[in-house]
């Protein structure tokens, strides 16, 4: 490799900066102190995990987003993670083994093998919250309320959340009684929004008319509240338990609302990302102007059974890089204390007392280039009728 070439970095792999760095920081810390204060307890999983555990109920989707690997000392196949929740999954199942009720939360980074849009990141910084042992509406609209705050204190403002259920798609499926190849072939439609497809796939295969009707009828199912009582009369047909998804939507609406005020909830029953994966509830957070979501998260009943324990589980995870760089931000000002470098004892112990007041005292180094400016300092540290003294630095801004 040309000595030019060695500082570059994969593509998809990129790192942050100072001063960044430091603010993100502070907001991954603002977020777990936030999800403490509803009850969410701080997990770390490790970084790799046997293969087996880390795809636990996943699909497909995340088997391809995982790096594989040996290891070297028991032959068997490793994964770096792709996603956390199957680390957390196993967490409640196999190591807290709790019968309550488990709110847990994370925050980390993982890699994957290709970004979720071309010319994104491989390496998300995610953070998560779950909440294990409840299968309520309740535990969903926690779930969605504590989303919703975690966007706000990311300083996001303009977010609108779209909200489906799985359990709609899943029932009309198994009423229409259609093989596994013609489901993929749905499936794929109306991920796509592809309304001439799916009405040649429905008119070929000789659905019937009004499971046909039901199925371009998700295309159209998508807008504010008023999309629910539509749904309840496009699909009447469908059975009780599609309309028991929908009155599940509708619950976790109204209790959303009542958690966070003017939630911005919209409902796309055709929107089936994590379909695999999901149970119940599903949602996406957007903002304009950004093509993919910025969030999601929904419920995963099933994700422990592996482990032994299948709980009732919901959770949402998004990239906090990702979220911290939809907001400006500005420069913070310099506000170190600039010190000679100590060498007596009564400068240490000035340095030191500062320190542990909070304040941030950077030491010059014999012979180095550059003055308190470049150090990012404001004060500086003066001689003071024997002892020493901080002193603001004239910067000349008014």
């Amino acid at each position: 490799m040309q000595t030019s070439t060695k500082w570059l970095l994969p593509e998809g792999i990129d790192e942050v900066l100072p001063p960044r760095a430091m603010q993100l920081d502070r907001l991954c810390r603002q977020l777990i102190d936030l999800f403490g204060s509803w009850g969410y307890e701080l997990v770390i999983p490790p970084l790799v995990e046997y293969l087996n555990s880390l795809l636990v109920g996943t699909g497909e989707d995340l088997e391809l987003q995982t790096f594989k690997l040996t290891d070297q000392l028991t032959g068997r196949m490793m994964g770096i993670r792709a996603d956390t929740t199957p680390q957390v999954a196993r967490i409640d199942a196999h190591n807290l083994k709790r019968d309550a009720p488990v709110r847990l939360c994370y925050v980390g980074s993982v890699l994957q093998t290709r970004p979720a849009a071309h010319g994104g990141t491989r390496c998300p910084l995610q953070i998560g919250a779950e909440l294990y042992g409840h299968s309520g509406v309740e535990s969903d609209a926690e779930i969605l309320s504590l989303l919703l705050q975690t966007l706000s204190t990311c300083g996001l403002k303009t977010v609108h959340v779209d909200l489906g259920h799985v359990g709609i798609y899943r029932e009309l499926i198994k009423s229409i009684g259609i093989n596994a190849e013609r489901q993929t072939v749905l499936f794929s439609a109306l991920q796509r929004k592809a309304t001439a497809e799916l009405e040649v796939s429905v008119k070929a295969w000789s659905i019937r008319k009004h499971h046909a009707a039901m199925l371009l009828a998700l295309l159209e199912l998508n807008g504010d509240n008023r999309v629910l009582g539509e749904a309840r009369r496009l699909l009447a047909r469908a059975g009780k338990r599609v309309s028991a998804c929908i009155d599940e939507l509708e619950q976790i609406a109204e209790m959303t609302q009542m958690q966070s005020g003017t939630a911005p909830l919209f409902f796309d029953l055709a929107e089936l990302r994590g379909y695999h994966y999901h149970t119940g509830m599903m949602f996406s957070a957007y903002i304009p102007g950004q093509g993919q979501e910025i969030a999601r998260g929904g419920r995963y009943d099933d994700v422990g059974r592996a482990f032994g324990r299948a709980r009732p589980a919901a959770g949402f995870s998004a990239d906090i890089k990702a979220l911290f760089n939809l907001v400006a931000r500005p420069q913070p000002e310099p506000n170190g204390i600039y010190a000679p470098w100590p060498k007596t004892t009564q400068l240490r112990q000035t340095i030191d007392k500062l320190r542990r007041a909070g304040n941030t005292v950077i030491c010059a180094l014999p012979g180095q280039t550059g003055g308190p400016a470049a150090m990012g300092c404001d004060r500086k540290l003066v001689r003071n009728k024997g002892g020493w003294k901080v002193k603001k630095i004239n910067t000349g801004k008014s």
